[in-house]
């Protein structure tokens, strides 16, 4: 079976969960609008200035306990000295290597692109409490309670879940970057071009810092 089978299959089986309540009611965002060929558009999650002289691409699963270890120890002083000031624009792009990853994903886009960092924070520091089972419809209804924590209804969650296609979607886009940049591991960053494995924010500080060098930033 096929990676993808794999993660279509393990898609279906969160589907299966059965609805956690129909009775609530909301206008939460669906995941994203099909464009005219009926395939659903898949937006990329951003941070900071588009016109900023670097660009880090970070690859990143929710369910990679070493991403979770970059998100807490790592991201919050690139993003204090180099996203905040206008240096660095970050570029999120999520890795389907297992389901639980991909169920993850569709309820962090679950609501408004404004609010996805704050959820995928909430799914990275409270990792091991989610994750905490083998059993996928477990694990699916620990991920709603990490989506009501963020202001999501089960009805948001249950019509963003149900949604196969844009599922199909995201697979589809994370295959065609995986492949793009040969990404076999996460956490892994590209930035401006260069493939950059997990390191301790001094390495990211020195690259950032040369780069600006270069351009005559500062």
């Amino acid at each position: 079976m096929s990676r993808r089978a794999m993660l279509m299959s393990g898609l279906a089986a969160g589907l299966a969960v059965p609805a956690l309540s129909l009775a609530q009611s909301g206008d939460g965002q669906a995941p994203a609008e099909a464009p005219a060929g009926g395939t659903p558009a898949v937006q990329d999650m951003t941070m900071g200035e588009a016109d900023a002289p670097i660009t880090m691409v970070e690859y990143a699963m929710f369910t990679c306990p070493h991403c979770a270890d970059f998100v807490k120890e790592v991201f919050p002083k690139i993003k204090e000295n180099y996203i905040d000031t206008g240096k660095v624009r970050l570029v999120f792009r999520e890795v389907y290597f297992n389901a639980p990853s991909l169920w993850a994903a569709i309820i962090a886009r679950c609501a408004p692109a404004d609010r996805y960092f704050g959820i995928a924070d909430l799914l990275f520091s409270t990792q091991a409490g989610w994750l905490n089972s083998t059993d996928g419809p477990t694990i699916m209804k620990n991920l709603y309670g990490i989506g009501r924590q963020a202001g999501l209804t089960d009805a948001q969650m249950d019509a963003c879940r149900q949604d196969t296609a844009f599922a199909e979607a995201l697979v589809a886009n994370y295959q065609k970057h995986q492949a793009e940049d040969g990404i076999d591991a996460t956490p892994t960053f590209i930035i401006n071009g260069e493939k950059v494995e997990n390191a301790p924010y001094e390495v990211f500080q020195q690259k950032f810092d040369a780069i600006l060098a270069a351009k005559g930033s500062n």
